[in-house]
């Protein structure tokens, strides 16, 4: 009888661990009759779990479920947490916190991966909310000296069950954390007053250095001065450095240093103007932390960008960076397909599994697909309501960057992007963000890093960077590229709320007079803003057109050369709603009464040309037609 076979996600999903942790015991040999058929694992159906550490692992999550109140099963209100079960950790970062007063997705065995290659300085890029700061806690948590016995925050994670050559790193190290999250000001002279007053919180955090007979009088100075504040630029930017050799003098142990969040001062400083100073001061504090620091244990650092180019990790020859693009530490950023799944079995949501992939899942970090983690709990703590929770937990600068690059190939592809399709683009991953104006085609990798983007396919190229088949991650993102280009256009004053509004309503009743109304007042609004002949109002116009359509429409552009004419057609999806045609041409110098000839003979030509034909083979038979014409920032419009 032929033996029924899962593969490893199947598996991984029955037995409550990680896709990961399958596959390494099937590298290990672990599982008797698995066997690799190309590139994946074939797993008998009645496979038992090994004993082994990770393994139990899943025993203690069912613990965890067991031992808690019963799961809620009231689908209208997931998060009712009252008698049922754990809330869920909505903006948490505390680790002693999260794991003991929420549900907690165990991430321990970043600290197993990490033991086992021991870099010196690991720098870990990804988008904002993928907790980083919570992760980064943890591993404060478990490596630090402490007064109480912190090993009772492990002895349950997985971590614990990865033998003593692990465990007997628990609490051995003086640590220094600093998080710069929240470092976000316009101005050099307060973001300095607030990485001196982080600063000063950290040296207070260690007041056994106060008096700590091993120390001398000049770093007990030196000390005093940081906790009272008065230090100056010069002294804040050794700070690091003279911290981690004070702990090692009082401990006898090399320090380890953790920074958070490190590149946003740095991103605030590209957009208030300050790149230089803060660029120069983090040169400064980072090369005393990590370069040639004889007294640093390990280093880590969380970031959105690498900053390679600016030189901030010079000559940092032990510097070990992981990106979205590289498989190491994979899974640890974000949530996996086993880790939600059984988050909604735990919060009685299961069926609610497809709608949550389709707005929250789709981004690839390494080989390993993750979901948003930030969406997913506010997701399932909100009554299993989709909508776009990561726009609201942070600014998207990013976008309005975008577009305010008037370039012909940012805005085609951006359209492309939009409405689901897939573009090749070159990711460069030591992209800084003052590159943006002098390769635009930057814009991407900065995208991608950031969280707006995801790769399908990659390419190693010779040179270092890749060559990527990439699109928008899911739903979520695609509601916020909508409301950031109609925020924009908004604030040029191409796009009223009003307008936008009356055309959803619009598309929604079937309203074809109300529709062509709005559509007519957007495409005045447009050529008066737009210099006649500039390519921007073209690519302008189609961005904005796929906004307000809210992906309802499939819309198609080609400029002809030659007499500056431009045809767009939006074909609905669904075929309720109206078809729309737009011809538009343009002249220079016309009067009124020229120009509403030109529109016209615009309006003629879509039926000459037969330029609804397409859409009559889809069974579209209501289309509203738009002659246009414009000379100057004068427009004329025809429509029938």
């Amino acid at each position: 009888m032929e033996i029924a076979m899962k593969n490893s996600k199947e598996i991984a999903i029955e037995w409550g661990i990680t896709e990961r942790s399958v596959l390494n015991m099937c590298n290990e040999g672990k599982i008797p009759g698995a066997y690799k058929e190309g590139r994946k694992w074939q797993i008998p159906d009645d496979a038992v779990k090994p004993a082994d550490g990770r393994v139990r692992t899943g025993e203690y999550r069912k613990n965890l479920i067991s031992t808690s109140p019963a799961p809620n099963t009231d689908k209208s209100d997931p998060n009712s947490t009252s008698t049922t079960t754990k809330p869920l950790p909505i903006g948490i970062s505390d680790y002693i916190r999260a794991q003991s007063e929420y549900y907690y997705v165990d991430k321990t065995m970043l600290i197993k991966d990490f033991l086992d290659r021991k870099p010196m300085v690991s720098l870990f890029t990804r988008p904002r909310r993928f907790g980083k700061t919570l992760n980064m806690d943890m591993l404060r948590v478990f490596f630090e000296i402490s007064e109480e016995d912190t090993s009772i925050y492990f002895k349950d994670k997985q971590i614990w069950s990865c033998g003593d050559s692990y465990t007997r790193h628990q609490g051995k190290y003086p640590v220094i954390f600093l998080t710069f999250k929240d470092v976000k000001f316009d101005s050099w002279e307060a973001t300095l007053n607030k990485l001196s007053a982080l600063l000063q919180a950290e040296y207070g955090r260690h007041s056994e250095l106060a008096d700590s007979t091993k120390l001398a009088d000049y770093e007990k100075a030196y000390y005093n001065k940081i906790v009272s504040g008065s230090a100056n630029e010069v002294d804040l930017s050794s700070a690091l450095e003279n911290l981690s050799r004070m702990l090692y003098e009082h401990y006898g142990t090399n320090t380890i240093i953790i920074i958070d969040e490190y590149d946003t001062p740095i991103q605030e400083g590209y957009s208030k103007n300050f790149y230089d100073e803060i660029i120069g001061f983090m040169r400064n504090l980072f090369s005393g932390g990590f370069k040639d620091n004889k007294f640093l244990a390990y280093g880590f650092l969380t970031g959105i960008l690498r900053i390679a180019q600016e030189s901030i990790f010079s000559g940092l020859n032990n510097l070990s960076v992981n990106t979205v693009l590289d498989d190491d530490y994979d899974s640890y950023f974000g949530f996996t397909y086993p880790e939600v799944h059984q988050m909604m079995e735990y919060y009685g949501c299961t069926n609610k599994g497809k709608e949550l992939q389709q707005w929250y899942d789709g981004y690839l970090f390494g080989n390993q697909e993750i979901y948003n983690p930030w969406s997913v709990i506010n997701y399932i703590s909100k009554g299993c309501v989709p909508q776009a929770y990561w726009v609201n937990a942070g600014r998207n600068e990013i976008i309005e960057d975008v577009m305010k690059m008037t370039f012909e190939d940012v805005y085609e592809r951006l359209s492309a992007l939009m409405q689901g399709e897939k573009v090749v683009a070159r990711i460069n991953q030591t992209t800084v963000y003052r590159s943006l104006s002098d390769d635009p085609a930057n814009i991407y990798s900065i995208l991608l890093v950031a969280g707006y983007l995801k790769i399908v396919k990659k390419h190693l190229q010779a040179d270092g960077s890749y060559l990527c088949e990439i699109a928008i991650p899911n739903n979520e993102i695609a509601a916020v590229y909508k409301t950031e280009i109609l925020s924009y256009y908004a604030n040029i004053g191409v796009i009223k709320d009003t307008t936008s509004n009356v055309i959803a309503e619009s598309l929604y009743s079937n309203d074809k007079d109300r529709l062509q109304k709005a559509v007519g007042e957007y495409m005045t609004k447009s050529i008066s803003f737009y210099d006649a002949g500039a390519e921007g109002f073209y690519h302008g116009l189609v961005l904005g057109l796929i906004a307000l359509m809210d992906n309802q429409y499939r819309i198609k552009s080609n400029r002809e050369s030659g007499d500056g004419r431009y045809d767009v057609s939006l074909s609905p999806k669904d075929k309720k709603h109206a078809g729309i045609i737009m011809e538009i041409k343009w002249e220079k110098d016309l009067d009124q009464a020229e120009l509403y000839k030109l529109a016209d003979k615009a309006l003629s030509q879509i039926d000459d040309k037969h330029y609804d034909s397409e859409m009559l083979q889809d069974g579209v038979t209501d289309i509203i037609k738009f002659g246009m014409a414009f000379s100057g920032k004068e427009v004329a419009i025809k429509t029938r």
